[in-house]
């Protein structure tokens, strides 16, 4: 899963929020340097890696794909998930996505402490360039393609992929919706582990 997905599944905790965030920032043990609720939506974050690299749902995603993006399937198939979750936003949570993305980025300001500087920085263009809303456009995410290939160490031109994308769109959208769900459930049952986390 992809950026926007982590922090809906996160649940409306604010630390909760900027764990799943940074899991994608923090790596290795965590040894309490952050709070609680921050490290437990890190955990949270890797558990939900975990449980969808697992599912039947996401391998039959990446048997969509040509074999030529084998290698870097979950790359395109996290960034592809997010456009359609986001296109189909209001299906999945009440609060408009704009009012979502603002809260968000609010609720971090006031946890700046705790944020590594890569993470800081990909936040404040995030806000500056509404980056999670643009999921929403198809040229949005070609955008997000090229630069995820510009930072592989390898450049491949993933954009490439984005017309197979567009033509599975019906397929990878019932994938899409039965890992998601799969995946809400998962994270839920794994928030109430901890009294507290689903009260805000």
């Amino acid at each position: 899963m992809n950026y926007l997905a982590h922090l809906l599944l996160s649940g409306p905790d604010p630390d909760w929020r900027l764990g799943g965030l940074l899991g994608d920032f923090v790596k290795g043990p965590l040894r309490g340097e952050r709070p609680q609720a921050i490290e437990a939506g890190i955990r949270l974050h890797r558990r939900i890696d975990a449980s969808a690299d697992r599912h039947p749902s996401y391998h039959l995603a990446l048997t969509n794909l040509h074999p030529r993006w084998r290698r870097h399937g979950g790359i395109i198939l996290d960034i592809w998930f997010d456009h359609l979750l986001s296109r189909h936003w209001d299906d999945w949570y009440p609060q408009p996505l704009d009012a979502f993305c603002s809260q968000c980025w609010t609720d971090f300001r006031a946890r700046k402490l705790y944020i590594p500087p890569p993470a800081q920085a990909f936040i404040c263009r995030a806000e500056q360039f509404t980056l999670l809303q643009s999921y929403c456009d198809e040229q949005g995410i070609a955008r997000v393609l090229t630069r995820v290939s510009e930072r592989l160490s390898r450049p491949l031109p993933l954009q490439q992929a984005l017309p197979e994308l567009i033509d599975g769109r019906v397929a990878l959208t019932e994938i899409f919706n039965d890992l998601f769900n799969y995946l809400l459930l998962e994270a839920k049952r794994f928030r109430q582990q901890y009294p507290g986390a689903d009260s805000r």
